[in-house]
């Protein structure tokens, strides 16, 4: 899911240059809101976002009365440029993904949190490391300004370490997992499928996750801000089918794991692990996100923070208020369930 900012920000550039056409487009531009045209909704693989294609199959969209055009992008990248081109009206996304944009001064709005990340990016490392504090002077692997490179600063840092402390190797993760596998580093910060690859494969051990640092990774929906503003009742309606269709999945696990599993074309077990591997938010797990705390259990907070750390490696320009990326009022307001 999480992709390289420098290989996005340069497709983005090239995008722009030229009327965009992909993944089913039929050639209008998003967002225009005419009678009948459908609040286009992108998705790329990642566990909680094949929950969308619940809110499809099960009816969800049609009993709010809302009409939904999914778009699915196999590269993720593709997604986001779509979003940030108006070539759909909403995408799902991270928020670390959602900050330069917004930065670059498209207008954006975080209207729900899909999920979080809750173990499903890790730094797996060789058995006899025992601590972060054993990485000192050990290779560790992983992409540059991704978040699972956030991830790894952030474990060092709450352990009175700094990147200088250990061997730092710029690796995508298609690498950086080969690499644990092979020896060539000590650790390796990876999301699924890729940790639990390394860790069977390597003999590793998963010595510090997402878990560690809840509200760290959040994947959220985001819409186009002209979007909101033109066609609120229809956003509220699409937040609230997103509600019945977690409450459905929760009802009914087993079989919407064979249901997704096609989607994604794999296995209900290998999805189950994927899935065993984020948090899905509730709408009270959403209210709490869109609070304000000086915590990362905080949108408004990780978000600020995410932000630092994206203008550190020169990815992001200057946000003066990251808190007009945020827009509470559908998960406060949702009828999902009545």
């Amino acid at each position: 899911m999480r992709q390289s900012w420098k290989v996005w920000l340069l497709g983005l550039l090239v995008v722009s240059m030229f009327v965009v056409v992909g993944c089913g487009s039929s050639g209008g531009k998003a967002g225009e809101g005419g009678a009948g045209e459908p609040i286009t909704i992108a998705l790329s693989p990642w566990p909680g976002w094949y929950m969308w294609y619940v809110a499809e199959e099960k009816g969800f969209f049609e009993k709010h009365g809302v009409n939904v055009k999914l778009e699915f992008f196999p590269v993720y990248s593709d997604s986001l440029q779509a979003l940030a081109t108006g070539r759909v009206d909403a995408n799902s996304q991270t928020l670390s993904d959602t900050l330069a944009p917004f930065s670059k001064g498209i207008p954006l709005k975080a209207v729900l949190v899909n999920d979080n990340s809750f173990g499903g990016d890790a730094i797996v490392s060789k058995p006899e490391i025992q601590s972060i504090q054993d990485l000192k002077g050990k290779t560790v692997a992983t992409e540059l300004g991704t978040v699972d490179h956030l991830l790894l600063l952030t474990a060092l840092a709450q352990n009175g370490m700094k990147e200088e402390d250990v061997n730092y190797v710029n690796m995508t993760v298609n690498d950086a997992g080969p690499a644990f596998i092979s020896g060539k580093s000590d650790a390796s910060v990876l999301w699924e499928p890729f940790q639990t690859i390394a860790v069977k494969e390597g003999k590793g051990k998963v010595l510090f996750s997402s878990k560690d640092t809840p509200g760290l990774i959040p994947d959220l929906l985001v819409f186009r801000e002209e979007v909101v503003q033109k066609r609120s009742a229809e956003v509220q309606k699409v937040v609230d089918a997103w509600f019945d269709a977690l409450a459905y999945y929760e009802a009914n696990q087993e079989e919407v794991l064979k249901l997704l599993a096609t989607k994604a074309e794999t296995t209900p077990e290998d999805l189950k692990l994927g899935f065993d591997g984020i948090k899905l938010f509730s709408q009270a797990d959403n209210l709490h996100a869109f609070e304000k705390r000086d915590e990362y259990t905080s949108l408004e907070y990780t978000a600020g923070q995410t932000a630092g750390f994206l203008r550190g490696l020169d990815m992001v320009g200057d946000i003066d208020d990251v808190s007009g990326l945020f827009d509470a009022q559908f998960v406060k307001n949702t009828s999902a369930g009545k």
